[in-house]
């Protein structure tokens, strides 16, 4: 081999070398690697199942934060009953104020038979916790009670407002209604402000399996559509 090819191979290695050092100082984060949070996902019983639980704070990217925040989940029902979710509680943050797409409070939500709904996704009913005390980028207990299913707790992953999440995070407090609607659907009446804006979203998949041990991780992986039949 000649001399100048060699130079031109020594060079060519080089290249390499010195893009793949710059990858790695960009981090590994999901939001670097283009990959969404893989997180917590629980089963209640034979047919619902609860993928990618987060409550989403502000824009703090660490640290403790303190003050409002919303719970995202993706609940799926493939019962042959509607399932109806009563309550959210959060340590720390009490019991979650759950409204439909329009910002009217809702009594309870319901997932109707063979259907999924996202919780904190635009255009989508809201979990909104008025005040809470959490460690961004830690996990938090979380309760989900439903009418004849029960209760099932999972550890909720802690995100800001930000990367994937970014528009999930709470926004300015609902108005109050009249009186709470037992259903997630819009209210013609309603004056309070819309669901954040659209960002990418948390999804889901798999189908329910008895039991209610946690299944998921803070591993990224990949994922689709928000609105999936189910970070």
């Amino acid at each position: 081999m000649s001399r100048s090819l060699r130079r031109g191979s020594l060079a060519a290695i080089a290249a390499i070398a010195i893009a793949s050092l710059s990858a790695c100082a960009a981090g590994n984060t999901a939001e670097t690697l283009e990959v969404k949070p893989d997180n917590t996902s629980v089963t209640l019983g034979d047919n619902l199942r609860l993928n990618n639980i987060v409550v989403v704070t502000g824009d703090e990217t660490s640290g403790e934060h303190t003050g409002p925040a919303n719970v995202t989940v993706n609940i799926s029902n493939t019962g042959e009953a509607p399932a109806k979710l009563e309550s959210i509680n959060v340590e720390g943050g009490g019991t979650a104020t759950l409204t439909d797409p329009s910002g009217a409070p809702l009594k309870e939500l319901i997932i109707k038979p063979g259907d999924a709904v996202l919780l904190g996704g635009p255009g989508q009913p809201t979990a909104r916790l008025a005040s809470a005390t959490l460690q961004v980028g830690g996990f938090v207990p979380t309760t989900f009670a439903f009418e004849q299913a029960g209760q099932v707790q999972a550890e909720a992953a802690v995100y800001a407002n930000f990367g994937y999440y970014k528009g999930f995070g709470p926004t300015a407090a609902p108005a109050a209604s009249a009186s709470p609607s037992a259903s997630p659907s819009a209210s013609p009446a309603a004056t309070a402000p819309a669901s954040p804006a659209a960002a990418p979203s948390p999804t889901a998949g798999g189908t329910a399996a008895a039991g209610a041990k946690p299944t998921g991780s803070t591993a990224p992986t990949a994922s689709g559509s928000p609105l999936a039949a189910a970070h």
